[in-house]
């Protein structure tokens, strides 16, 4: 198990050696610095902590500045920070740099990203909801409609779908294969479409299902 944290670019599409037309997902990928190492024997299980990007250090509290001191990058302590599980004891140090290399073409990986937050929807564009008829003066053309009941169990069921916040969610995009790396310029393609909107945070991770 592998990972590296980057930014969503944006999608576009490539041509393949054998003339076929690629959608592909541009992912920034890298260099992240490792933070911290967790190990089966002292944490009670295996992992890497990985930063990205850079932020000012009066933007950062002095709690993540002794943090990341460990590593070297306090002078640009990193934007963003994860946590990457692994199948056994990291073979890094604190320290060290993993970059888009790290990850080759034909391979098949796992997206971890955010969705695009939405805001307070209804039921119609929430849950996709047909509505009410729209004739002889209904009123209630976009609303839920009945929602509980007045004998047993006398509420409303939990999990019912009603309006509220959408997007803005964790979401994973499993067995989606590299087309590309350019480890020059930190690029991986990636086939397909990953969640998040452009320049969101996203976690390319080796693939668990392939």
């Amino acid at each position: 198990m592998k990972g590296i944290i980057g930014k969503k670019l944006g999608m576009t599409q490539v041509y393949t050696e054998d003339g076929r037309f690629v959608p592909v997902t541009v992912i920034e990928a890298g260099p992240c610095p490792v933070l911290a190492l967790r190990t089966a024997e002292k944490n009670g299980y295996s992992a890497v902590q990985l930063g990205f990007g850079s932020r000012h250090p009066k933007n950062a509290s002095r709690a993540l500045l002794g943090h990341v001191a460990a590593a070297g990058v306090a002078e640009a302590p990193p934007a963003v920070i994860r946590e990457i599980r692994l199948d056994q004891d990291p073979a890094q140090g604190v320290g060290d740099t993993i970059t888009a290399d790290s990850f080759a073409a034909d391979e098949y990986v796992d997206v971890v990203g955010r969705t695009k937050g939405r805001g307070f929807q209804g039921v119609v564009k929430r849950w996709r909801f047909g509505g009410g008829r729209a004739s002889h003066g209904k009123s209630g053309v976009r609303r839920p409609g009945s929602i509980g009941m007045c004998v047993k169990p006398g509420h409303v069921i939990k999990g019912k779908r009603m309006p509220g916040h959408m997007g803005n969610a964790r979401r994973t995009v499993q067995g989606l294969q590299i087309v590309e790396v350019r480890s020059d310029d930190n690029l991986i393609f990636v086939r397909g479409a990953v969640p998040g909107p452009n320049g969101g945070v996203v976690v390319v991770r080796a693939a668990c299902k392939k």
